[in-house]
């Protein structure tokens, strides 16, 4: 069983920063993808960020910039530096990794979520 443990969420005033983590744990032998998405009530999740086991980073156009995702390999983490955070950035965020198990499978997993409150 894997499972993604989130933290780091909480109130922040405009222009502030928050940084998430994410520890992924279980027998996993590898983790490819790993990202954060974020959903706002009554709205579908999108995309924040992702990054590959190499490093390569994928960003939403509405996160450029101000975002920026890390992760390290060996203690299977992933992390979500906020800066200059907006109202709008108002969302309940969830990490997502594909990892591979020791047994030769894969799956998808999320995290439970963690708030994130921008006030204005």
């Amino acid at each position: 069983q894997v499972q993604l443990v989130e933290s780091g969420g909480g109130l922040v005033q405009a222009g502030g920063s928050l940084r998430l983590s994410c520890a992924a744990t279980g027998s996993i032998f590898r983790i490819n993808d790993m990202g954060w998405y974020r959903q706002i009530p009554g709205k579908e999740r999108e995309l924040v960020a992702t990054i590959t086991r190499g490093g390569i980073t994928n960003y939403a156009d509405s996160v450029k910039g101000r975002f920026s995702i890390a992760r390290d390999n060996a203690k299977n983490r992933v992390y979500l530096q906020m800066n200059s955070l907006k109202p709008e950035d108002t969302a309940v965020y969830y990490c997502n990794a594909d990892p591979y198990l020791y047994d030769g499978s894969s799956l998808e997993v999320w995290g439970q979520g963690t708030l994130v409150t921008v006030s204005s």
